[in-house]
């Protein structure tokens, strides 16, 4: 009987308790159920807000898009033939035919690459990077309505990587050119272009960085960095403000892997719009000279030389009848200011003299023996130090530049004193010195004759015809060695 009461209060307890856990099944599926149903609730002054910004990028966007352009170009690229004793075999031919024999031959094939531009002027004027129309046989421009024109190279400039074309149109859209000056790390900005060839694609970050230089991609560098999207096919195209201004033209990316990982460089527009300046009235870039071999303010020198802060540039040498030297710079002195603008870094007051016209006057601050002066330069011009032996040069060393070794140069790669010769600025593609001879390759001899600067280089060189090989003592990296090159 106790037995069968025990059973009877374990009975109703495991029905209590059922009905308990179904009651809270019941609930919780409701409440879940209400939950996943309900739609979220975004306030509506954040709904307004990011509409009127999306809206806005979309205004901005489509406001320049017009003026940025497609280019695509051809470049005939020259294969040297195979050297080889079997090739006038009879043999040989006989059995592997006329192609055997035509593999001596030298060869030609056609390239195409693909790249950006920007409209600056309603006649036709289109800026791009130097790259994207370097050694160009044919050049076309695809507008954003379709239409396709064939570009004129109207200047070039490799040291800026900047490259003005014209096309035979007008009232064209355009961009107007921006004060890069004024931008500030974090503003907005907008970059358009064509990357993979995909037209008008529109990106959008933020200013990362200004006055980037020592990044290896020209001789004039002061980059906004960005980490709006810029891929192959970006170079030459617009970074625009939210004003729409042209603020920079997009360049190249900082990149492991060949595609985007967030940093990338457009050249700014100040430097930009100088450089196109002179490329349109002169044709090539005139830019200003001082004369002085400056470097790097450290810790270690500032004290040494009294200086408060750590800024400006060292004066480690003043050329013979410089502007410099007529203005009573000194060696050891250190140059804070120029006309006005404070000097960061070398790189900065390169870019600023570059940039002043030839005799314009400028006022110079100065710290001479602890003590701060003001002093007078009138800038000359940038004498000829590149020498480019494309059209004057028909022989193996076609297609490259060189340069005389100066003590900005020496110091920056560390070339030992007793290593004297020209350097190379630039090989170009197609070359026969291609796969042989490198950037910043020092070239000390030439068949066995000394060569100490461009008159020394130009004299051994033009006298060596098209079909003779050519023995070069080079210096590289640290090591001094022989090479060969066969003339065709």
């Amino acid at each position: 009987m106790e037995r069968g009461r025990g059973g009877l209060v374990i009975a109703v307890a495991s029905t209590v308790v059922g009905i308990i856990i179904g009651l809270v099944i019941s609930t919780n599926s409701a409440l879940l159920s209400k939950a996943y149903s309900a739609e979220p609730k975004i306030p509506k002054e954040a709904v307004e807000i990011l509409s009127k910004t999306g809206q806005a990028m979309a205004e901005v966007a489509a406001a320049v898009k017009p003026a940025v352009v497609n280019i695509s170009t051809t470049h005939t690229v020259k294969t040297p033939g195979m050297s080889n004793p079997f090739f006038n075999d009879p043999f040989f031919n006989r059995f592997f035919g006329e192609e055997f024999g035509n593999m001596r031959r030298p060869r030609e094939y056609k390239q195409s690459s693909l790249g950006s531009g920007v409209i600056v002027d309603k006649d036709g004027y289109i800026l791009t990077n130097y790259h994207v129309i370097k050694d160009a046989d044919e050049i076309k421009v695809k507008l954003s309505d379709n239409r396709e024109f064939k570009g004129k190279v109207i200047g070039k400039d490799a040291r800026t990587d900047i490259a003005v074309i014209k096309i035979g149109s007008d009232h064209l859209p355009t961009l107007s050119i921006g004060d890069s000056d004024k931008l500030k790390v974090g503003e907005v900005v907008i970059a358009i272009g064509n990357p993979f060839g995909l037209n008008q694609t529109v990106t959008s970050g933020i200013v990362s960085a200004t006055g980037r230089a020592n990044v290896g991609i020209a001789d004039y560098e002061d980059f906004i960095q960005t980490d709006a999207a810029i891929n192959p096919g970006n170079s030459g195209g617009a970074l625009v403000n939210v004003k729409g201004e042209l603020v920079g033209i997009n360049t190249a990316i900082f990149s492991t892997s060949g595609g985007y990982q967030g940093v990338g460089f457009a050249i700014p527009s100040a430097m930009v719009k100088t450089v196109m300046d002179n490329l349109i009235k002169h044709g090539k870039v005139v830019r200003g000279w001082l004369g002085v071999s400056i470097q790097q303010i450290t810790p270690e020198l500032a004290k040494q030389f009294n200086l408060k802060e750590q800024k400006g540039v060292l004066v480690g040498d003043v050329t013979e009848d410089s502007p410099a030297e007529r203005a009573g710079i000194k060696r050891g002195d250190v140059i804070i200011g120029y006309n006005g603008k404070d000097v960061e870094d070398p790189a900065n007051l390169r870019n600023m003299v570059a940039n002043t016209p030839p005799g314009k006057e400028v006022v110079l601050r100065v710290v001479h023996d602890g003590k701060a002066e003001t002093v007078k330069v009138t800038v000359a011009e940038l004498p000829a130090e590149t020498q480019k032996l494309q059209g004057k040069i028909d022989n193996v060393l076609k297609g490259i530049q060189v340069q005389n070794i100066t003590q900005d140069l020496r110091r920056n790669l560390r070339l030992p004193k007793q290593v004297t010769g020209v350097i190379i600025t630039d090989v170009e593609e197609g070359s026969p010195a291609g796969g042989i001879l490198s950037r910043n390759d020092v070239i000390m001899e030439i068949n066995r004759k000394s060569v100490s600067n461009l008159g020394d280089f130009e004299k051994v060189v033009s006298g060596i015809r098209s079909d003779q090989n050519m023995l070069l003592l080079i210096y590289r990296d640290g090591s001094t060695f022989y090479v060969t090159i066969s003339g065709q």
